[in-house]
């Protein structure tokens, strides 16, 4: 009976199940929750000790998993750091005497004190020409002494990538280098008995000026000066002329007036400038190679085909400057500046890259007469009245020193710093190389550009008791690269009777431009466009003294000393050539 009523029952709640929506599909999910809930009941109901087997077994594969893939492979143990050691700064060492202290407490005194004991020639750069003529290298990548000018005092010297010339104090002319000759290495005489005291170089000639105004063109070559022309000369005889040892050539405007005579020389690549003492100036070729093209001589329409009667080389006034007193003068490659008196400048030539000061000009790339460079335009709007007082130029490149006084401004009411000079620089030209010395990398730059490394510097004075502007010495301008000589305050007067602590200290000297050769000396080959700092030159030195931080080169200021039983006046000089540089001791 009980299964005849239960039959009847389970079969109407299938057909309710059907009835319903979802039909049959909703029968079989409950059928499915129910299997899982039996499912999940029947493991919560299983033993602890089946539990603890599938955690060992987890355990077990999740660890081989980890090695399979290579993690750890090796375990170390933590390492417990050193505890850490003090150091504290050696003692320096104990000076035995007044001057060895200074030498130990102070590199600026070593490196006055090297100048003096021991003056001789450095050199670095390129040495394709063999200049530094006792290495094979072919650049020098460091200051290095030429064995030859050991202990010598010169009284100038010029540097051209193939050769070298210098004024020993005598006043002779030596020469060396493959441009010179390929058999001769070490510098020889050449020129002598002339008293020279400048010198400036041309492509394949030697200009020099002697004490008594008289300008000499020797052949930069030894087989030309044996094989060309050789001029009659004074001999110690009376009334007896004898010929020349070697070729040259005299350089004399003959339209000099009585008690005038030449000053100042200074040369390009094919021509050259003569300052006299009156203030007029002439150009003339200096080049064998190339007659001057580009308007660098200063002299409207004058070329090969129209130049006047005579050599080649005669030198020509520039008639344009007539009135103006020029005092100062200088050459590049293919132009010209010069400044007068009033502190204005003039400047003719190639301008093809701005080096006149001029904006670049396609339709008249050249200027063959002077023409009045505005430097006041600069100084626009500043209340500032400048006035120029040097120029300096080489390869593509001018550059201007500047005083600029304060003045005051229309409708100022209460002006201050009147009367105050700035020392300021300016450049122009080429700055491919970094030669304008501005930080940039300019290709043309016809409007000047203030080199700011070197401008609007000051200093306090304790003898004057007052700030004064620190202004530049000396401009050395090579055919890429540049040196400037600071007039910064220096002292040479330690002595026995001052201070163990009183130390002697030079001029700052800053570089900057092209470093293909080496030719900065900062031992790296890259440009550099603002003006650095390089190591002194003898660097051993310092580390003789136990000094390991690296100090810098300062040049040494003109000082009377004893030298070799006598006195004398000498100063350090720096000469930027085509792709080398040198320093020297100068009388």
């Amino acid at each position: 009976m009980i299964a005849s009523k239960s039959a009847p029952r389970s079969i109407r709640i299938v057909q309710r199940a059907f009835q319903r929506p979802g039909g049959p599909g909703l029968l079989q999910k409950r059928c499915f929750r129910a299997a899982n809930r039996s499912r999940v009941h029947a493991a919560s109901r299983s033993s602890p000790r089946a539990r603890a087997a599938g955690f060992l077994l987890s355990l077990t594969v999740g660890g081989g998993l980890l090695y399979a893939s290579g993690y750890p492979r090796t375990l170390h143990a933590e390492v417990i750091p050193a505890p850490a050691e003090v150091k504290f700064e050696e003692p320096r060492r104990k000076a035995n005497s007044r001057e060895e202290n200074r030498d130990l407490i102070s590199s600026q005194h070593l490196q006055v004190k090297k100048s003096w004991e021991n003056p001789g020639v450095y050199c670095w750069g390129s040495n394709s020409g063999k200049l530094i003529y006792d290495s094979e290298e072919g650049n020098i990548k460091l200051p290095r002494r030429l064995p030859f000018f050991d202990g010598k005092l010169l009284r100038d010297l010029k540097l051209d990538r193939n050769f070298g010339a210098a004024i020993m104090e005598n006043g002779d002319l030596v020469q060396w280098g493959n441009g010179f000759s390929t058999t001769v290495s070490e510098p020889t005489s050449t020129l002598r008995g002339k008293d020279l005291i400048k010198l400036a170089i041309s492509r394949d000639r030697i200009i020099a000026l002697s004490s008594g105004g008289q300008v000499y063109s020797i052949p930069a070559a030894q087989a030309d000066q044996v094989e060309g022309p050789k001029p009659s000369e004074n001999s110690w005889i009376p009334f007896w002329k004898g010929r020349s040892r070697i070729s040259y050539r005299r350089l004399g405007p003959s339209n000099l007036a009585w008690g005038e005579k030449i000053s100042d020389i200074s040369s390009g690549l094919e021509h050259c400038l003569l300052l006299t003492s009156k203030g007029r100036v002439f150009s003339a070729a200096s080049g064998t190679e190339d007659f001057p093209t580009k308007g660098q001589l200063g002299v409207p329409g004058l070329t090969w085909a129209t130049r006047p009667e005579g050599p080649y080389d005669q030198p020509h006034e520039i008639t344009t400057l007539r009135g103006f007193e020029i005092v100062k003068i200088a050459a590049g490659d293919y132009h010209s500046l010069v400044v007068d008196g009033q502190g204005r400048v003039f400047a003719f030539g190639d301008n093809s890259l701005g080096q006149l000061g001029f904006d670049y000009n396609p339709e008249a790339p050249t200027v063959d007469a002077p023409s009045l460079l505005a430097i006041d335009r600069l100084y626009k709007g500043s209340n500032m009245v400048p006035r120029v007082t040097d120029v300096a130029a080489g390869g593509v490149n001018s550059f201007f020193t500047v005083d600029a006084t304060r003045v005051a401004g229309q409708g100022e009411e209460d002006p201050r710093g009147l009367g105050r000079i700035t020392a300021d620089t300016w450049s122009c030209g080429q700055g491919i190389w970094g030669g304008l010395g501005n930080g940039r990398w300019t290709h043309v730059q016809g409007t000047p550009t203030k080199i700011k490394a070197l401008s609007g510097l000051f200093e306090y004075d304790e003898i004057k008791n007052a700030i004064v502007p620190i202004r530049l010495a000396h401009l050395s301008v090579g055919s890429t690269h540049m040196s400037a000589v600071m007039n910064n305050i220096s002292h040479v007067g330690a002595s026995d009777r001052s201070s163990e602590n009183d130390t002697n200290w030079g001029a700052d000297v800053l570089w900057w431009g092209g470093n293909e050769f080496y030719q900065l000396g900062t031992g790296k080959r890259n440009n550099v466009s603002n003006p650095i700092y390089i190591a002194p030159l003898d660097v051993e030195a310092d580390k003789e003294k136990g000094r390991r931080e690296e100090h810098r080169f300062q040049i040494t200021p003109r000082k009377k000393i004893r030298y070799n039983g006598r006195n004398v006046s000498v100063e350090q000089r720096i000469e930027c050539g085509r792709g080398v540089t040198a320093v020297y001791s100068g009388t």
